[in-house]
């Protein structure tokens, strides 16, 4: 019996030779797969091509030979980027018999940045950004000055040639070679590239991001301190901007910038540079490529600093270019930052022995870092640049930043000794508040009124475990707590009262809020953690609700309670979950002759003095005196009830934040440290005060 083979059975044998198989010859490669040169055809793509041509620009300031950059977006669709560096080369290589502007815009992989000795670190290293950006581009325009004289040459999805008139869409024709268009000062020189992107490539619709380009040109100038970097917008008739960038601080006023929260420690600099060898092929004098051993110098420079945030936030840099996804520079820092910081903390006695050493997070807590490393023909992983490559980079960084820090901290600039300390307690209390997050999480769970002996004893809990219905009121007092036991529907409605003012969050560290018995219960009965380990998802309650006098001090107990959520739980606030509650101010009782007197509620002192003009022009008398509110506790359970916790008639505030940096500056100015700013802003505020609507 023969075998027998079960599958797919061929019908019909096509031909298949060395005929079939595609060679894509110069640009054509760019063409038929630009997401694997740009990264995308979508506006990130397009935005990249502008980044392609300013790195190029900027690689001169780098090298010392430019210090202005200009950058236009123009109406008819095209960028145009202008520098005075010293102008791409408008002689003939030997090898190709091609003017240098030609071979750089026409050919991959060829450019001044492969070991040549025209550039020592550049951002720009594969020879690929300028013909790239030519290939995926409509029309695009390049002239140089150099020697005394202008050169021009155009060029249609990467084919030299002359447009006859403006715009991609003119006729042209093809024809290779440079022209000289006209003369300057022989003391002149720089490139003009101009592009319009090829709607064949890029998607329908899509356009230069002008906040992008702002912030990569400001980005820029922070790190290129000696550079001018002019953008300018006018695309639109009536919505022109034009800003310059140039910042002599350089990385410290880049961190500055960058944090939005208040310094713990002044900026600290982290300077160095390493040697290492690497094996790699090189071009000799013919043009031929050898394997040789090269040294390499790698220049480290860092700037950081503690704040009193949270949040972290790094930047880093090789050559200027922005590398989002980090790579070896940042893994050394990081590797480093950690190991010498727990060592200092040991040596500072600020961690007892029986402690376990901080992580990286708890380091990086409040921490505004930017990395920055120069060095020749780095390797990327990929044309987009996004994460550096060079394994040799790592070592370097951890060296310069070990050696560096521990100077710092053993021997701080003048003035900084009280902020070393100061920085090395932050990260031990944040150490010790990610252990004692993570110990409440593990025991605060949802209870049931058998289970709550973890939660304080004065909460007031609910019996519904579906988090998203149940509500948790925050109560002033305890007067109020009794008559709200009353008001509230105990299926869904639970009660936390707090005596008097809490603690005052914004100027207490960690260490001294998680001692505060009132800010511990809070975040307790809360559940989800504090600060950066607050997870949203363990919070027990759907609302949390904010229910104080109608008076000043109820005022200022709600700021604070803000204030404490703004710092330790803001994701509440993002996730809109935090309420004002709305008491009234009065109560009208009006007199209907031979029927029940109606009550009603109003909210403000205008509400209640037009409603009170409504009823007498109807002919009805409300009945004297009108009873004020001045605390919840003047209200008995069916009046809280009806006003103030009844879902189906209640009024609520839902606080949010919308600017989170605003949000800082404001809690800082009205809870901080500072007195100035705040008694100007009670001063101005008094100016709009109307006298009848302070109780005397």
């Amino acid at each position: 019996m023969g075998a027998i083979y079960c599958g797919w059975v061929p019908t019909k044998t096509a031909a298949y030779s060395a005929d079939a198989l595609t060679v894509l010859e110069g640009l054509d490669a760019v063409r038929k797969r630009p997401g694997m040169y740009i990264g995308s055809t979508d506006a990130k793509g397009l935005m990249h091509c502008v980044w392609e041509i300013i790195d190029n620009a900027v690689d001169e300031a780098l090298g010392g030979f430019c210090n202005t950059v200009d950058v236009s977006l123009l109406p008819d669709g095209s960028v145009e980027v202008r520098d005075n560096g010293r102008g791409i080369p408008v002689d003939v290589q030997k090898k190709s018999r091609l003017t240098g502007v030609e071979l750089v815009m026409t050919k991959l992989h060829a450019g001044g940045k492969f070991g040549g000795g025209s550039y020592g670190a550049a951002g720009g290293l594969h020879g690929v950004g300028a013909s790239v950006v030519n290939a995926l581009s409509a029309r695009l325009d390049v002239e140089v000055d150099r020697a005394g004289k202008t050169y021009g040459m155009s060029f249609r999805r990467g084919v030299p040639g002359i447009f006859d008139g403006e715009g991609p869409d003119a006729p042209f024709s093809r024809k290779t070679g440079l022209h000289q268009r006209g003369s300057v000062p022989k003391n002149r020189t720089g490139t003009r590239i101009r592009f319009w992107p090829d709607p064949q490539i890029f998607t329908k619709d899509t356009t230069f991001d002008r906040n992008a380009l702002w912030d990569r040109a400001r980005q820029t100038a922070f790190l290129v301190p000696d550079l001018s970097l002019h953008v300018r917008d006018v695309r639109h008739e009536h919505d022109h901007l034009e800003e310059t960038f140039r910042f002599k601080g350089g990385l410290s006023e880049y961190v500055d910038f960058l944090a939005d929260d208040e310094p713990v420690t002044g900026v600290i600099r982290l300077e160095g540079e390493g040697h290492f060898t690497e094996h790699v092929p090189v071009l000799d004098a013919k043009g031929h490529l050898s394997t040789q051993d090269v040294e390499r110098t790698c220049t480290v420079s860092i700037a950081m600093r503690w704040g009193t945030g949270y949040e972290a936030v790094t930047r880093s840099f090789v050559n200027v270019i922005a590398t989002p996804k980090g790579g070896t520079h940042v893994t050394g820092f990081e590797r480093s930052l950690t190991k010498t910081v727990n060592e200092q903390l040991r040596a500072a006695r600020v961690l007892r022995a029986s402690e376990d050493s901080v992580t990286k997070d708890d380091i990086t807590e409040g921490l505004t870092a930017v990395v920055t490393v120069r060095l020749a023909e780095p390797q990327f992983e990929g044309q987009t640049k996004e994460v550096l490559g060079t394994p040799q980079v790592s070592g370097i960084v951890s060296r310069v930043v070990a050696k560096r820090l521990a100077e710092w901290f053993a021997k701080p600039p003048r003035g900084e000794k009280a902020n070393a300390k100061a920085a090395l307690d932050k990260i031990a209390n944040a150490a010790r508040a990610r252990l004692a997050a993570r110990q409440t999480r593990d025991v605060q769970r949802r209870k049931n009124a058998l289970e709550s002996s973890a939660l304080p004893a004065k909460l007031a809990d609910c019996r519904s475990n579906v988090t998203d219905s149940t509500e948790l009121f925050i109560v002033e007092g305890d007067s109020a707590l009794g008559t709200a036991k009353s008001a509230r529907n105990s299926e869904f409605q639970a009660l936390l009262p707090i005596r008097g003012k809490i603690l005052n969050v914004q100027k207490a560290s960690m260490a001294d809020m998680l001692k505060n018995a009132e800010c511990s219960s809070i975040l307790q009965v809360i559940g989800g953690g504090t600060g950066r380990s607050f997870d949203l998802d363990q919070v027990r309650y759907g609302k949390i609700i904010l229910m104080t006098d109608a008076d000043v001090d109820g005022a200022h107990i709600r700021t604070l309670l803000l204030t404490l959520i703004h710092r330790y739980m803001s994701p509440l606030l993002d996730a809109g979950r935090v309420y004002a509650a709305v008491p009234p101010l009065h109560r009208l009782e009006i007199i209907k002759p031979g029927a029940k007197n109606e009550i009603r509620y109003t909210y403000a002192d205008d509400e209640m003095k037009r409603v009170v003009a409504d009823l007498t022009k109807k002919g009805l008398r409300v009945k004297d005196p009108i009873q004020r509110y001045k605390g919840l506790g003047e209200m008995d359970a069916g009046q809280l009830r009806e006003t103030t916790m009844d879902p189906a008639r209640r009024q609520l505030r839902r606080v949010t934040v919308s600017d989170a940096s605003a949000a800082n500056d404001v809690f800082g100015m009205l809870m901080g440290n500072e007195v100035g700013p705040r008694r100007e802003f009670i001063v101005d505020g008094s100016q709009a005060l109307d006298r009848d609507m302070l109780d005397v």
